[in-house]
């Protein structure tokens, strides 16, 4: 398999899944403003939606939403608890936290990436992700991962975004439960990996470009 990102873009939520899950897979990196890839590729040809993450699986299907692809990965390997049973109760648990992760907190963060934003919108924007902090804040005031105490796929993707807030200048001192998720999920060595792995990796091509 292979695996196109960009550095701490959502795609870090699948590349910390493929490691989580012990599968062999390679990294290319995407730059997302010329939509060429590491190797030279033309990535509107890979995904024409012109966004990552991408996954092109062994078979050359190819995969280009974040909340199914960790699904898939998870289910690659099953021993891991990524994602629980088909069927379960917990596996609709795990559905409906990617949801809102992607519905409302990466969609909500997505403005804020802009540097032309009025400040008017932004505090709007503001606004609107410190409600969905204090609902996520109380959720895990009592558990170590959002489906109790197993790191799963939702805990991948809900990291990657709120680990945004560091990037778009959001202080997430109010929310001192969401801080310690983040350090927690960050301290994992898999999560470690993936991230040193990614900034490796793009270093690498720029020093060769």
């Amino acid at each position: 398999m292979k695996l196109y990102y960009d550095v701490s873009a959502c795609s870090l939520s699948p590349h910390i899944v493929l490691r989580e899950a012990g599968l062999e897979f390679e990294l290319e990196w995407v730059d997302l403003k010329s939509l060429t890839t590491a190797s030279g590729a033309d990535f509107s040809r890979i995904n024409p939606k012109g966004y990552v993450p991408v996954l092109e699986l062994d078979n050359g299907e190819i995969l280009t939403e974040g909340a199914p692809m960790v699904q898939y990965i998870a289910d690659l390997a099953p021993a891991t608890k990524l994602i629980p049973p088909v069927g379960s109760i917990e596996r609709y648990r795990v559905a409906e936290w990617l949801t809102f992760t992607s519905a409302e907190l990466h969609r909500g963060f997505t403005p804020l990436f802009s540097s032309d934003l009025p400040a008017e919108l932004r505090a709007t924007t503001l606004k609107k992700l410190a409600g969905r902090f204090d609902f996520l804040a109380e959720h895990l005031a009592d558990q170590q991962y959002l489906i109790g105490e197993n790191f799963t796929v939702a805990d991948a993707y809900c990291f990657t975004i709120l680990n945004w807030s560091q990037f778009v200048e959001i202080d997430m001192s109010p929310w001192p439960v969401l801080e310690s998720y983040i350090k927690r999920v960050k301290a994992r060595p898999k999560v470690q990996e993936a991230m040193l792995a990614e900034e490796k990796d793009h270093q690498g091509v720029i020093g060769n470009g």
